[in-house]
């Protein structure tokens, strides 16, 4: 009898051993991923940068939600689960903050700043802002609440140019595929985007966009589910070899 009572025991000692060795496999599989909502605009970079800080951290996964910076806002004041957020303007990041959604006080990691984008090889010979308005000349802009669309606003402002766009869009990336789509001559994007499309368009500068140029800011959200990880990717999009990966692509230090 004592033995079956110790057998029993024994096996009893061991089930629940098992059950404490899940919890933890369990607990760092969760606490291994990132999810980090990004402005559109940031796609390329941090896809980039998203890759090598996996590389740095053996067995973290990143992934990534890319859209407008006010459609990702209103999503994470819904309740959406994320740790990161990035926005292309202090405006929408505010908006996230006045709601009590950051863990931090967001900073400032990149600038970013406006170009017109052409079909390659600029058909229509556009150089400055007017030539937006000639006669037959399509263009795409960003909706306004988007941070595009609030600094193209800004841009022709101060040109004094008036322009009715064929479409607005909800995120940079889409009034850029307009341009390469072929269904709109000319699109005003952020500089960095018009960089990874050279393939298909062509960036015309244009002296307005000095004032009119949008930060970057980055914030740990307080409902992250790995705040632990959260912060360690905030920390290396900050760091030198975030910052080589950000100025490549185009953006401007803060």
């Amino acid at each position: 009898m004592r033995r079956a009572i110790a057998a029993v025991a024994a096996a009893g000692l061991l089930l629940v051993g098992g059950c404490a060795e899940d919890t933890p496999d369990k607990t760092s599989e969760k606490q291994s991923a990132v999810t980090v909502f990004a402005a559109a605009s940031l796609t390329e970079a941090f896809t980039r940068i998203g890759k090598d800080f996996e590389a740095a951290h053996p067995g973290t996964k990143v992934t990534f939600s890319f859209a407008g910076s006010s459609a990702l806002a209103t999503q994470i004041g819904q309740g959406a689960p994320a740790d990161v957020f990035a926005s292309a303007s202090p405006t929408n990041m505010q908006t996230v903050a006045d709601g009590g959604g950051v863990a931090d006080a967001p900073v400032t990691f990149a600038h970013n700043q406006l170009v017109i984008a052409t079909a390659k090889g600029n058909p229509k010979g556009i150089r400055v802002l007017a030539d937006l308005t000639a006669a037959g000349t399509k263009v795409a802009l960003c909706a306004e609440q988007v941070p595009c669309g609030a600094a193209a606003k800004k841009a022709l402002t101060a040109a004094n140019v008036t322009l009715t766009p064929v479409t607005l869009e909800q995120d940079v990336k889409a009034a850029l595929s307009k341009v390469r789509l072929g269904e709109v001559d000319a699109a005003l994007v952020y500089r960095t985007d018009a960089r990874a499309a050279a393939a298909d368009v062509d960036a015309v500068e244009f002296p307005e966009s000095a004032g009119a140029i949008n930060d970057y800011p980055i914030a740990v959200l307080k409902a992250a589910p790995n705040a632990a990880g959260a912060k360690a990717f905030v920390d290396y999009v900050r760091s030198p070899q975030g910052l080589v990966v950000l100025t490549t692509a185009g953006f401007q230090q803060p």
